[in-house]
């Protein structure tokens, strides 16, 4: 193993997970979704905290690892709103979140399209956005998320690195492309404080300004 890889490994098991975290992994594998890497949940929990994070947009849910993350940084009476497109993950969810002790009303769950339902949430209304969903929509999730975002909201991307595809020049397939695409978008926007982080599977992390 390389440094590189010994010590991302190293960061990724440096804070163990929760029995909660761990089953609503099992969920995921079940359901064919993959969550949030658990350094980059870890750190999504730390910034929420860190901001005092009241509302949160959440773009594909899973089983609710990154929810769980998200509520356990935020406020006591923060509130996650969480888009996925499958009724069977917001099952799922629901019973992670339940597990975790957290009240019903601290997460608002709607199934549906994510690009159908982000219209219809409140312009600048929200502490963070968090992005993890279907990856040729990142760039137009990005232009919601830019509209929902308070002043000195925080955008959250997940896959950034996208299984180390995003850094090669080689790999041109539309996903790649795509998160490739909102991150140059990203960079270049003078609204928005960015990093980069090889947190899992690489978290962006930009405030707008």
């Amino acid at each position: 193993m390389s440094i590189e890889a010994a010590n991302w490994a190293y960061a990724e098991d440096f804070i163990a997970e929760d029995r909660v975290l761990l089953e609503a992994r099992d969920v995921a594998d079940e359901l064919g979704c993959a969550p949030v890497l658990p350094g980059a949940g870890r750190a999504m929990q730390v910034l929420a905290r860190t901001m005092r994070a009241a509302t949160a947009v959440e773009i594909g849910t899973g089983a609710a690892v990154s929810t769980t993350y998200l509520l356990r940084g935020m406020a006591p009476t923060g509130v996650v709103t969480s888009i996925d497109v499958e009724p069977e993950h917001h099952k799922a969810a629901r019973r992670t979140l339940t597990a975790a002790g957290f009240a019903p009303e601290r997460a608002r769950l709607i199934t549906g399209r994510a690009l159908d339902v982000l219209p219809r949430l409140t312009d600048a209304g929200y502490d963070i956005v968090f992005i993890d969903a279907r990856k040729s929509e990142y760039p137009a999730y990005l232009e919601h998320a830019m509209r929902l975002l308070k002043p000195g909201g925080l955008l959250l991307m997940d896959n950034a690195l996208w299984h180390g595809r995003v850094a090669d020049p080689a790999q041109r397939d539309q996903d790649t492309t795509a998160v490739r695409e909102t991150l140059r978008t990203v960079r270049e926007d003078e609204r928005l404080t960015t990093a980069l982080l090889t947190a899992g599977d690489g978290l962006l992390a930009a405030v707008k300004g």
